[in-house]
C-alpha cells in the first residue's frame, strides 16, 4: 500500500473531511478514533450526554474497548496491526472519573506492545463520547 489516505470499510465513518488514516513511508498515522460503531453510530457503554445536553452515566471500559477495536480494524485494513503501534495519544473528557477504567482496558491490549503514550483531558470531543485515541503504527 502506497502513501496517502487510507479508508477502512470496517470502522465508523469519520465525523469530518478526513481519512481514517494516512500512510507515509513505513508509518501509518491513524486519525482520532472514538467508540462509535460502524453503520449504526451506537456508542458502546452509552453516550456521556443526552440529546439536550443532560449528563448521562456511561461505561468508560466499554467505550475504551470499542475505540481500540475500531483502531485495530483500521490498522488491519491498512496492512498493519495493534502490535505495530509505536505511539498513542489518548483523550479523556474526565480524567479523574475515567483514567483507572480506561487504563485497565488499555493495558489488556497494549501491555506487551509498550508503545509510547500520552493521555490528556479535553473539554469535549466531537460526539458524546468519553474517550478517543490517535495512534502511529509501522506498516
Amino acid at each position: 500500500m502506497g502513501d496517502g489516505p487510507i479508508y477502512s470499510e470496517n470502522a465508523p465513518k469519520a465525523v469530518g473531511s478526513y481519512p481514517h488514516a494516512f500512510g507515509v513511508g513505513d508509518l501509518i498515522f491513524v486519525s482520532g478514533v472514538g467508540p462509535r460503531q460502524k453503520n449504526t453510530d451506537e456508542i458502546p457503554g452509552g453516550p456521556i450526554r443526552g440529546p439536550t445536553g443532560q449528563p448521562r452515566d456511561y461505561d468508560i471500559k466499554l467505550q475504551t474497548k470499542a475505540v481500540i477495536e475500531n483502531i485495530s480494524a483500521i490498522l488491519e485494513d491498512a496492512g498493519s496491526s495493534l502490535e505495530k503501534v509505536v505511539d498513542c495519544t489518548s483523550f479523556l473528557v474526565d480524567m479523574e472519573r475515567d483514567f483507572h477504567g480506561y487504563n485497565e482496558v488499555y493495558a489488556e491490549y497494549f501491555s506487551d506492545i509498550q508503545c509510547s503514550r500520552t493521555t490528556v483531558e479535553v473539554g469535549s470531543l466531537p460526539t458524546p463520547i468519553a474517550v478517543e485515541l490517535k495512534v502511529v503504527a509501522r506498516r
